[in-house]
């Protein structure tokens, strides 16, 4: 039932938009015939409107992965360069943060090791239609040009800080986690929370011993909650790993994990001396980089999806 829901969601939009389409071209033939140039405002508008609703929806066709439709787990980590990394890291997650928030997607943050000026690294939850499929591009490293603020002699710096996606799994996708093949670790929490966050060892880290994949969540106030959480982030981790395992011989496949490598970035902010974000792999640019530190990434999500569906389509 799941699965067929899941198809009329995709079916029922196209459905409806060819039956606007055809009740236009009947309007327009009417209106061709008697000659009545009083409807052509009406056509022009609901035309425009048709082509928006067609390429919304043809976005949504490129978003067919196995686990495109589900949520995910979002992690930052800071690059090399104490504050300034740490600040740039701050910043590209609260990017992130303000996308999903306008998508109307929920947000749950699962883990945070806070630096001097900013965040080490963080992890949230982010549950919504196809919020893996819309995020799984970006994956990979983020540069960042700008007068540091830290710098009293205001010298133009460069930081770095790395974004990583993966998919939340429903139960339809079978991980295998032998308990011989973790090692689990509790300790206290950081952070807000009161005393009994402080004073118990609730904060849960897995490490899987056979691959050295480390996750760990100390969100909750229950160390049980937290071990849910951290097991669940393992199964998301543990699947991208086994499927990038399996199609590590795979010619595309290689070329798109040098893409997202932490030694490569996928795109490039810079605040000074100009203003622009530029993605590396699709070429695409922007000049108002405020609005996309405020989440306005729409634009450089598309153009990646559509061009990995077109080098997907060249293989």
């Amino acid at each position: 039932m799941s699965e067929l829901k899941g198809l009329k969601a995709r079916f029922e939009p196209w459905k409806g938009l060819k039956s606007k389409i055809d009740d236009l071209v009947t309007l327009y033939e009417l209106s061709t015939e008697e000659e009545d140039e009083s409807q052509a405002s009406e056509i022009e508008a609901t035309l425009n409107n048709l082509m928006e609703c067609y390429e919304k929806q043809n976005l949504v066709e490129l978003l067919s992965g196995e686990v495109d439709k589900n949520g995910c787990f979002f992690t930052i980590h800071a690059g090399a360069g104490g504050t300034e990394a740490c600040d740039w890291a701050q910043m590209l997650y609260r990017m992130y943060l303000r996308w999903a928030e306008r998508r109307g997607f929920s947000i749950e943050e699962v883990d945070r090791l806070e630096a001097e000026g900013g965040i080490k690294s963080a992890t949230c939850k982010i549950e919504g239609d196809y919020a893996y499929g819309f995020l799984k591009g970006e994956s990979g490293v983020h540069r960042l040009v700008r007068i540091s603020p830290f710098d009293a002699n205001a010298r133009r710096h460069t930081s770095f800080a790395s974004a990583y996606v993966f998919p939340v799994l429903d139960d339809s996708i079978e991980i295998d986690i032998r308990p011989e093949d973790l090692r689990v670790d509790t300790y206290r929490s950081g952070g807000a929370g009161g005393q009994h966050v402080n004073k118990t060892d609730s904060a849960v880290r897995f490490t899987h011993l056979p691959t050295g994949i480390v996750v760990a969540c100390q969100s909750e106030r229950s160390q049980t909650m937290n071990r849910s959480i951290a097991m669940s982030m393992l199964r998301a981790r543990l699947y991208e790993y086994y499927k990038s395992e399996k199609e590590r011989d795979n010619e595309r496949f290689a070329q798109e994990k040098k893409d997202i490598s932490f030694g490569s970035q996928i795109r490039s902010y810079v605040f000074q001396p100009y203003t622009m974000v530029k993605d590396m792999r699709t070429k695409a640019e922007v000049g108002n980089i405020q609005a996309v530190m405020d989440g306005d990434i729409d634009f450089f999500i598309e153009e990646y999806l559509r061009f990995a569906w077109r080098e997907e389509g060249s293989m």
